[in-house]
């Protein structure tokens, strides 16, 4: 069942995100313990302004459990979804106090998909398909039109679902180092 995610599910979110800072080799891995930043991760969800507050979420819930998580919000937000991580760092003693991510990565006039993943004992079930699916309604619940998402060239995989699911590469774009292609759908 797909639904909003809550503040009560910080505990099972924070260690799906990490998964993906892993797979972005983020500079912050290197400067604090995975600890740490998990629990900075679960403190910053209870936050709603924070690019991964609990209103940004939605949640694939199977008997309990957290089986995948997708985060997302309106491009116009970039410039203030960052803010809290950096108090919330400071509160907790992280070495790396800098704002996470750094460059820009949405495009005018589109909600975009920060981040989706599933936990490694669910994969394989369509979960994925079914959080890209619910993609649309969250955005037009959001007044947006046209959706998009950064894919990691290195992971054709992804490229292909998303190109099922009807994204279309616009744009190249550097995130942490790494090439990714934009896309985006129109909804």
């Amino acid at each position: 069942m797909i639904r909003k995610a809550t503040p009560a599910d910080a505990e099972q979110i924070a260690p799906l995100l990490l998964t993906i800072w892993k797979d972005m080799e983020l500079p912050i891995l290197e400067a604090d313990s995975e600890e740490a930043i998990l629990a900075t991760l679960q403190e910053g969800i209870a936050v709603p302004d924070y690019r991964y507050g609990y209103n940004r979420m939605h949640v694939f819930e199977e008997k309990g459990e957290i089986a995948g998580v997708v985060a997302g919000y309106p491009g116009e937000d970039e410039p203030i979804i960052d803010e809290p991580w950096q108090v919330l760092a400071k509160r907790n003693k992280l070495n790396y106090t800098f704002p996470v991510f750094t460059e820009k990565e949405t495009f005018p006039g589109e909600w975009y998909l920060d981040s989706i993943v599933t936990d490694s004992r669910f994969r394989g079930k369509g979960i994925g398909t079914q959080l890209l699916e619910a993609l649309p309604e969250i955005a037009r619940s959001e007044g947006e039109k046209l959706i998009g998402l950064s894919c990691d060239k290195a992971n054709p995989k992804a490229k292909k679902l998303y190109q099922r699911q009807g994204f279309v590469a616009t744009s190249e774009i550097v995130l942490s180092g790494h090439l990714y292609d934009h896309m985006q759908k129109r909804i």
